[in-house]
């Protein structure tokens, strides 16, 4: 689904990931979600883009985290 839904282009948006066709970049949607939008709320904001999209986005979403560790902050347990 990621792959049909998310593009990533050095000519669109400085190669950020976006969602086809529009110029809207997946940090976006996600950092909309995470602070308490939902998928209607997105829907309604941005008529272009479909349900699909923005699972998508949370598909890449979820890609990268399993790609990459990034630790939030280390823990000392001594």
């Amino acid at each position: 689904m990621v792959v049909n839904r998310i593009l990533i282009d050095p000519a669109v948006c400085h190669g950020q990931a976006c969602i086809k066709g529009t110029r809207i970049p997946v940090h976006q949607i996600i950092g909309m979600l995470a602070n308490g939008d939902t998928i209607e709320e997105l829907l309604c904001e941005y008529p272009s883009l479909e349900r699909e999209d923005i699972l998508a986005c949370l598909d890449y979403a979820a890609l990268l985290t399993e790609e990459n560790l990034t630790p939030i902050e280390v823990i000392d347990r001594a």
